[in-house]
């Protein structure tokens, strides 16, 4: 740090000039012809006395005790603020645009070698763009060559631990946990790593970002936080926190379960008191006050643990596991249809992690992971068109082809009814989880629970 610059006071003597003549106390009667011809002598000027200097205050001992005792107490106070400063614990690097990625594959190849690896917590989806994969993990975001894995950029705070990355308009947003829940947010350029917008928020511990192309949404048991690409706030529901205006959200006591979005709307089921059942509702991403929610509708459901699966145009897909249904509401709350849908008593038992469902969009169509199974829904109206047993999570479009992640391996599969074209191996390792899959040229991109995985 350059150190403070003080000017220097000067002071000096001030002399006080005056014009007034002196005076004298009388003048004698003077005779005629007795006038004074010698020159009169000046007065004399009067000399003030010296006075005695006044003593500083600062000479006794107990005022040198109290200047000391405040030196002491502003470097300490400034110790402490260099010490936890954010600045003190940030670190980044930049980089130049990446080189182009060669041309995706005409189709899926027929094996896939694994290139590197790397831990990567906090993205619970690989993020893959602009030629560049982003990795997250402990307080580090970086951005990685896809084909040699070498860091190319990084952002660190290293006293502040990352809660969630997730990207949304062609950015990377990464959240951190500081005191209170995840409230430090930081956008990043993919490409270079710098930094394009910053915000503190409200989001809860284990937060996770739902993007609908226009806004993203922070899950959350207690409060949803919407957000512009400029990460300027549009809309908060639920319990705000430091509340200024009484009496403007609908419920804020309720619990949430799931939540999913589309057009600038999001839906999300409530649990709340007095409710027998769970409540699905949906509101808007912008009002005219963040604080006062457009709720477009809400509607007591037909039973409990129910989960939003889905949202396109105006409809939104519940599932309602009790009941073994799959039912598709529309822009008024009203049933448009239902569907039959038992799925193992293990998918349903719980909440996803992160209250969103795992789904994925192609042209074609979107795809569903249950926890056991992938289903296919149409975009148009959310009915499901089929159902693959015995995946690992949703599919995505690699090569023009859809691909699916299943135990040991790819398959390759028919978009429009479901059929597997073939399969091609993967090895990985011991690892049986869950697999989250994204696309990024000739590089496929598998997220293994806390690693990230690149395949070619």
């Amino acid at each position: 740090m350059t150190p403070p610059v003080t000017a220097e006071e000067q002071t000096g003597p001030i002399a006080r000039v005056t014009d007034e003549p002196a005076t004298g106390a009388s003048t004698a009667a003077r005779s005629y012809g007795s006038e004074n011809l010698l020159p009169r002598q000046p007065a004399a000027d009067p000399v003030a006395r010296p006075g005695k200097a006044r003593r500083s205050p600062w000479n006794r001992g107990r005022d040198r005790l109290i200047a000391g005792a405040i030196v002491v107490v502003v470097a300490v106070v400034a110790a402490i603020v260099a010490a936890t400063s954010d600045n003190l614990h940030t670190s980044r690097a930049l980089a130049a645009p990446p080189h182009a990625l060669p041309a995706p594959p005409s189709s899926v190849p027929g094996s896939m070698t694994q290139l590197w690896q790397a831990p990567s917590s906090a993205t619970p989806i690989p993020i893959g763009q602009s030629d560049t994969v982003t990795t997250a993990d402990g307080s580090e975001v970086a951005g990685r060559d896809p084909l040699t894995g070498q860091i190319r950029w990084h952002y660190t705070r290293e006293n502040l631990q990352l809660c969630t990355v997730d990207t949304a308009w062609g950015r990377v947003n990464a959240v951190y946990h500081k005191t209170m829940g995840c409230s430090e947010v930081t956008q990043l350029d993919p490409a270079t790593g710098r930094i394009t917008a910053q915000r503190n928020g409200d989001a809860e511990l284990g937060t996770r970002l739902v993007n609908d192309g226009s806004h993203v949404t922070t899950t959350g048991k207690h409060l949803l936080d919407t957000w512009r690409d400029d990460l300027v706030k549009s809309m908060e529901y639920g319990k705000v926190p430091f509340l200024q205006n009484a009496n403007k959200q609908p419920r804020p006591n309720c619990t949430y379960g799931t939540v999913a979005v589309a057009a600038d709307k999001i839906g999300v089921i409530e649990r709340c008191p007095g409710d027998r059942t769970d409540r699905l509702t949906v509101y808007k991403a912008t009002a005219e006050h963040e604080d006062e929610p457009k709720v477009t509708y809400t509607a007591l459901l037909a039973g409990k643990r129910a989960r939003v699966i889905a949202m396109s145009g105006d409809l939104t897909g519940v599932l309602l596991p009790d009941q073994k249904l799959y039912v598709v509401y529309g822009a008024d709350g009203s049933q448009k249809a239902a569907y039959p849908m038992d799925l193992p008593a293990a998918d349903t038992a719980n909440d996803p992690v992160g209250g969103t469902e795992a789904t994925t969009r192609t042209a074609a169509g979107i795809y569903w992971f249950s926890g056991s199974k992938t289903v296919a829904l149409s975009r148009d109206d959310l009915s499901p068109r089929w159902t693959l047993d015995g995946t690992l999570g949703p599919g995505i479009t690699f090569a023009t082809q859809l691909v699916v992640p299943i135990r040991g391996g790819l398959a390759v599969l028919n978009e429009t009814n479901g059929a597997t074209l073939r399969t091609v191996g993967v090895d990985r390792g011991a690892y049986t989880g869950p697999v989250r899959l994204t696309a990024l040229g000739p590089v496929l991109l598998e997220q293994r629970g806390p690693t990230l995985a690149a395949l070619r």
